[in-house]
């Protein structure tokens, strides 16, 4: 339903009116065919009809959409009487801000706060009521620290009260104790089950370390016995070479001996004369 127009200050558009309710539209809604209406008239409207109540085009829920924006906002700033106006508030306020200001008004009826009592009472009176109201509790005048009504002063006794109230909080205090101690033993057992868990996860783990540090081991006595080979060849290339230099510097050492003699030889040499070519020359016998 929407709000009495009568409650509004000033005139007001009649696009911003239900055409179900007439009143002043409250959490609009609207149709394809841009009639507006109050969320619960349109709702109900629908649960018998599907069609429009303006113009008898067809409607359904699924169809609805909010109101226009601009619609909204001028809806929105209409002024209005607070729902308490004939209780003596006098205040006029915008649309938006109503529920509001009606929440917290002096001159709403709330109910008395005392368990039992049926009377409801404008705010700004409800002190006044609480203090006279039948139903209100008081603290025992004997001591005992119990809240009582009025109407059971004449049957309290402190000692049973004190005695119930005693076996209450022994009662609940034994529950708590069990269902901390049922929580503590849940606990348990959920970590108990974690570190065997975990433990397991650690030995497998530690195994496959295991393994491969000691494929590490073989890998690193491999290249251990590895590098001994190459350290030895090395040494044996070594002592080749230093053979083989030795052998080279005594085939140099040779060479030079070699040349030296043959120009020692070259020097003494001198050319014969053609006589003593001629004696020297080996006769030829002719052998026949």
């Amino acid at each position: 339903m929407g709000y009495d127009i009568e409650r509004f200050v000033g005139y007001v558009n009649e696009g911003l009116l239900c055409s179900i309710c007439r009143g002043v539209l409250e959490d609009p809604l609207q149709a394809p065919c841009e009639h507006a209406f109050c969320s619960a008239c349109i709702h109900g409207w629908l649960v018998h009809h599907s069609n429009c109540p303006e113009d008898r085009q067809t409607v359904d829920v699924s169809s609805l959409r909010p109101l226009y924006r601009y619609m909204k906002n001028d809806l929105n700033r209409l002024q209005l009487h607070c729902k308490n106006k004939e209780s003596g508030c006098q205040m006029v306020c915008s649309l938006e801000s109503i529920d509001r200001h009606e929440k917290e008004c002096e001159y709403s009826l709330i109910p008395c706060f005392n368990i039992g009592c049926t009377v409801q009472v404008e705010r700004r009176n409800l002190d006044g009521h609480l203090a006279v109201c039948e139903y209100r509790s008081h603290e025992c005048p004997n001591g005992c620290g119990y809240f009582i009504l009025s109407a059971e002063d004449i049957q309290h006794n402190c000692v049973a009260e004190l005695k119930t109230e005693l076996e209450l909080l022994r009662t609940e205090m034994i529950c708590r104790v069990e269902e901390a101690k049922h929580e503590m033993e849940s606990r348990l057992d959920s970590q108990r089950r974690h570190m065997v868990q975990k433990e397991s996860v650690l030995l497998n783990q530690i195994e496959e370390l295991k393994s491969q540090m000691s494929r590490l081991m073989s890998d690193v006595c491999s290249l251990m016995a590895a590098e001994r080979q190459h350290r030895q060849e090395l040494e044996q290339a070594e002592l080749e070479k230093r053979e083989l230099m030795e052998l080279l510097r005594g085939l140099k050492k040779d060479c030079r001996l070699t040349t030296t003699g043959a120009s020692k030889k070259s020097t003494n040499f001198r050319p014969l004369t053609r006589v003593e070519s001629v004696k020297r020359k080996p006769r030829e016998v002719t052998v026949i």
